[in-house]
């Protein structure tokens, strides 16, 4: 099989690097792919937002398969048009990418399905919001409908905060228009948990689960970022946790796919707020999560060929999905100033130092002119590591971030303790 990925992620180079133990797969092309990722397959250059062009390429490159990574290309359609010409594909239908692709669309979703979730109120003007903020008491969170790189969600701790927040998204447009329409929704408070799953639209098989770290400083302080990094399993679950899980989220979900005839065919990222054991969603993403994934994958022990192209063709009830038992964590390298503007083209060392049983992602690395490896985004690397302990693996991932090293190198000190 030859098969495409599109993107060029650390998520990505987690797909990849899965893909390319199958036996089944003898190539692997990405767009645009990195320099991690152009190790083990081939990169070309393009952009995950040229549907047209991805066409072309899988059409003349005869690709068998292709694994689309990031959320914007699942909204725009990719899976559809490539499914339309008769190619196979790995992703949710355009109307299914809704569910990320507008807040407002997802809340409806849940609330017409008896999902549990915050208390929340669409609005759709600057002036609208500053009257429907004086139904919600503070801490109060301001989410921009459409899609905004991760940087869509501002909790705000009192009225002026708020006011700014919506100041920025619906009068000044800082979101690139995400933020015309707004969801204002009550604080939960509690432990957040990430639930990712594969679905076909008929069958829904929970993953391992993972615990994120959004916020850009220790102990969970600053602002939200794609991720700082991840650790899996999620030491916070309770027990039992997994059953009501499925009993109050997934087969209300799964009801809710097939009674909208919603072709939802991939996977589904399920964030959580849990506490006293009830659970309640706070969004649903339509693509791998980003760490999450790096950690997850690392303990797939089933063929993740096999799984999507069953999610594919709708015969994921006939694939047993087997996982290692070993802790595995994921440290984000980032970029200093990120989330914020941040300087490109540091040159990176020492990742040809480090132990051999650590995993690197490239997240957002270049290869410069003179031929070396550089810094080309926010998050840098993920460094990954298996464990038969938290401790363990942590120790390992913190070692490796030593050993790696650029100018202005920032990573969070708490993976998997906060």
């Amino acid at each position: 099989m030859k098969v495409l990925v599109i993107g060029s992620g650390g998520r990505e180079h987690a797909i990849a690097y899965a893909l390319n133990k199958s036996q089944k797969v003898d190539e692997i092309h990405a767009i645009p792919g990195n320099p991690g990722m152009a190790e083990i397959g081939t990169c070309h250059p393009g952009h995950v937002e040229d549907l047209d062009s991805i066409l072309k390429f899988v059409e003349e490159h005869a690709i068998d398969f292709t694994v689309i990574g990031p959320e914007v290309p699942l909204c725009m359609g990719l899976a559809d048009l490539l499914e339309s010409h008769g190619h196979k594909v790995f992703g949710p239908t355009k109307q299914a990418a809704t569910l990320e692709g507008s807040k407002a669309f997802s809340k409806d979703f849940m609330k017409r399905h008896h999902i549990p979730t915050a208390a929340y109120q669409e609005v759709h003007s600057y002036e609208e919001a500053i009257e429907a903020l004086t139904s919600f008491d503070y801490p109060v969170v301001v989410k921009a409908d459409g899609l905004a790189a991760g940087k869509g969600v501002v909790i705000c701790e009192n009225e002026s905060q708020a006011k700014l927040a919506l100041q920025e998204m619906m009068v000044e447009g800082a979101l690139d228009g995400a933020g015309k329409t707004v969801v204002l929704e009550e604080f939960l408070t509690g432990f957040e948990c990430s639930l990712l799953c594969f679905t076909d639209g008929e069958t829904i098989v929970p993953m391992v689960s993972a615990k994120d770290h959004k916020q850009i400083y220790d102990e969970n302080k600053g602002p939200n970022t794609g991720g700082m990094g991840t650790v899996s399993p999620n030491p916070f679950l309770p027990e039992g946790m997994e059953e009501i899980l499925k009993k109050d989220v997934l087969e209300p979900f799964m009801a809710g796919l097939k009674a909208d005839h919603m072709d939802y065919r991939g996977v589904v990222f399920i964030g959580l707020m849990i506490e006293n054991n009830q659970p309640k969603v706070l969004e649903f993403n339509v693509r791998f999560g980003d760490p999450e994934t790096q950690s997850i994958l690392l303990r797939l022990d089933t063929d993740l060929f096999d799984i999507m192209y069953a999610v594919s063709t709708k015969t994921l009830k006939d694939i047993d999905i087997q996982w290692k038992d070993e802790h595995v964590a994921c440290l984000v390298l980032a970029s200093q100033g990120y989330p914020g503007s941040y300087e490109k083209g540091k040159v990176i060392t020492g990742i040809d130092q480090v132990d051999e049983d650590i995993v690197i992602f490239h997240a957002g690395t270049a290869i410069n002119q003179n031929g070396e490896l550089v810094t080309n985004g926010g998050r840098v690397l993920n460094i990954c590591a298996y464990g038969q302990t938290l401790e363990e693996t942590r120790d390992k991932v913190y070692q490796a971030a030593k050993t790696i090293d650029f100018d202005g190198k920032y990573y969070r000190k708490d993976i998997g303790l906060n």
